[in-house]
């Protein structure tokens, strides 16, 4: 990882240190005499969102350049499909019969990351939502295969823990979602989208919408389940009703097993290439 600067300015932190060193006083202990940097309360208070805003876009964009992560393979899908071994556990038997694609995404996952490691890990690093079913798949696949993986956790009311999965250094805690999203795909190289809820959907058509509204790149946009997201969502409708172009859906491929996809990663069309990937 890169030093920091040398700087001939006293430091932040050694000024923070310092103050906590400070006599207890009445004037010591109030709010008021906290370091506007080192002061939770302060931070949270509704004026400084938008410095939470740009906090959260600066940390994750921060630190993956100092791991040298120029580009990812999002890896999104539901948390409630659980691994084949533990299917009695699903709540519906349409979750239980969707646990085979918990091994495919293990097992794309295992290829990307190959992929990933000859690269140095810079380029088709895992990145998942950090959480379990199909987000643990991704980064249990990475780790299968002795690589690194990221995982993007968001604090919720239920949950959520990062699964044991996510490399520990590139596990990251999010509070706003649209920051969390734009992470998701700022160096996406390719979208993989597995069967899942409102949470998969909604990360589905904001990446598809940024593809057709031409402020993403064309990446490799693959849909694992065709018997699935052909009954969940009628694309032919949206066609047929002129809402969406017939072009449209040339945006996505629908994929069942991880080599297919894998396949479809490396001979994918690069046009964002050719016409310009849109800057961070």
């Amino acid at each position: 990882m890169p030093q920091d600067r040398r700087s001939s300015l006293r430091g932040a932190q050694l000024d923070r240190s310092t103050a906590k060193g400070v006599p207890e006083t009445v004037q010591s202990l109030s709010p008021s005499y906290r370091l506007a940097f080192a002061d939770e309360d302060f931070l949270c208070k509704d004026e400084l969102r938008p410095v939470r805003l740009q906090l959260e876009l600066l940390k994750f964009e921060m630190l993956l350049d100092e791991h040298g992560i120029d580009s990812t393979v999002v890896m999104f899908g539901g948390a409630r499909i659980p691994e084949p071994a533990q299917k009695h556990t699903a709540r519906t038997q349409t979750l239980a019969d969707l646990t085979h694609f918990y091994d495919e995404a293990r097992k794309f996952a295992q290829l990307m990351t190959k992929k990933a490691m000859a690269s140095g890990n810079r380029d088709y690093v895992v990145v998942t939502g950090g959480g379990p079913g199909v987000m643990e798949a991704g980064n249990r696949g990475a780790q299968d295969v002795g690589g690194v993986s990221i995982g993007l956790n968001i604090v919720l009311p239920h949950e959520q823990a990062p699964n044991p999965y996510v490399t520990p250094d590139l596990a990251f805690n999010f509070h706003y979602f649209a920051i969390r999203k734009m992470h998701f795909l700022m160096r996406a190289r390719a979208i993989c989208v597995f069967p899942g809820g409102f949470g998969t959907l909604d990360e589905l058509f904001e990446a598809l919408t940024l593809i057709q509204t031409g402020r993403m790149a064309r990446v490799p946009f693959l849909l694992f389940g065709k018997d699935f997201w052909e009954k969940i969502i009628n694309w032919d409708a949206l066609s047929e009703a002129g809402t969406i172009s017939p072009d449209d859906l040339e945006l996505f491929r629908f994929v069942d097993t991880a080599e297919e996809a894998a396949q479809l990663v490396d001979t994918w069309e690069p046009i964002g290439a050719r016409e310009g990937i849109p800057g961070r």
